[in-house]
């Protein structure tokens, strides 16, 4: 039998203080109750492609999911890797029902948490949507698509299979959020917007990207093509209101700050109709006096965020108080006490904060 390892006697570390972790790691230790299951890639792929138009497919991708972003020297590494039989990680879904379980619509769906760039490729790949290109083992498998395989090959390739970690909806929230967390630090890590899409789907989020979507927030607040895709427009809809309506509770962390307030209100009971209307009126007013909207100047594809924070929430507080303001000039987005409020190293302290909010207020007000 094995002897117990010994303890060495210079550790700083008590036995109360060992009894203590081992009592915490019980306490938080959860009952993450799952599946694992294995696939052909064929099956995985008609399971995502069946239904695909009609959003009945029973593997689909939740709109908060990122959009296809493996360029295809990626994705077609991962089919190389298949190729060549090399260990493929785990597929991550989760089972999610409805209250009812005899439910008429329920369509039994598994919501991918982790590996859409995964299934898309697989799907591509069958479907000769994808040509292979810059592979370093397989270097004359390069130009070819699915269909330029022989047939043999097509057939075991179809026939390789991928595991599947099934989160059940056995699981509570609390597990759910802290898994989608833990799984999503890897070296293409979600950004906090992306992240907090998938851990609070909700009425609020849904709003947050029909407004980051709007035709004239998009031209008064540019953003590349690479920021669209990781829900840029999104988090400055999100500060936009977060900082509106509690900017002076704000402390030091501002991630901390944008999920808490989401939080709060992302319930169906929040005002989406008075959300939209006040967002779209400080839109209305910086697209008639801001000649350059949130921009420094014209031709720029990037809205710092401190800046929009700064004009978009002291244009709305400054509506609250005078809905018919008609200011005379704005010249003031050229001093210096602006641009040293909202250059980049200005600090996110509460009294920063405040201050470049309400300099933008105070001045709309004083020159109306």
């Amino acid at each position: 039998m094995p002897k117990a390892p010994k303890i060495s006697p210079n550790s700083e570390i008590t036995d109360e203080q060992r009894e203590a972790a081992e009592v915490e790691i019980r306490e938080k230790q959860k009952v993450v109750d799952y599946d694992t299951k294995e696939y052909p890639v064929e099956v995985l792929v008609k399971k995502y492609r069946d239904g695909l138009d009609e959003d009945t497919n029973e593997l689909y991708i939740p709109d908060y999911q990122r959009d296809m972003i493996w360029e295809e020297p990626r994705q077609s590494k991962f089919i190389e890797s298949l190729l060549l039989g090399l260990p493929i990680p785990y597929i991550f879904v989760a089972d999610l029902r409805p209250e009812q379980e005899d439910d008429e619509d329920d369509l039994a769906r598994l919501e991918i948490v982790d590996g859409t760039q995964r299934i898309r490729t697989l799907d591509r790949f069958l479907n000769n949507e994808l040509k292979l290109c810059e592979l370093e083992k397989l270097k004359k498998l390069n130009n070819f698509k699915f269909s330029d395989l022989p047939l043999a090959r097509q057939r075991r390739f179809n026939r390789a299979t991928i595991r599947m970690i099934v989160l059940t909806e056995k699981a509570d929230e609390e597990t759910r959020r802290d898994m989608f967390e833990r799984i999503n630090t890897g070296s293409v890590e979600l950004n906090d917007m992306e992240k907090r899409r998938g851990i609070s789907p909700g009425p609020f989020v849904k709003l947050l990207e029909e407004l980051g979507k709007n035709t004239k927030f998009r031209k008064l607040c540019p953003f590349s093509e690479a920021l669209v895709r990781k829900r840029e427009p999104e988090e400055f809809v999100l500060r936009f209101f977060a900082y509106l309506n509690n900017y002076q509770n704000f402390e030091r962390q501002v991630n901390v700050f944008l999920n808490e307030y989401l939080e709060e209100h992302n319930h169906p009971g929040i005002n989406q109709d008075g959300m939209r209307s006040e967002f779209y009126k400080m839109l209305d007013f910086v697209e008639k006096y801001f000649p350059n909207g949130f921009s420094k100047s014209k031709g720029n594809v990037k809205t710092p965020r401190i800046r929009f924070e700064a004009i978009s929430v002291g244009v709305a507080l400054a509506l609250r108080e005078n809905s018919d303001i008609q200011p005379k000039s704005i010249k003031w987005l050229d001093s210096p006490e602006f641009k040293e409020y909202t250059t980049s190293d200005a600090s996110n302290s509460r009294p920063k904060v405040i201050k470049r909010i309400e300099y933008v207020r105070d001045q709309l007000l004083r020159k109306s």
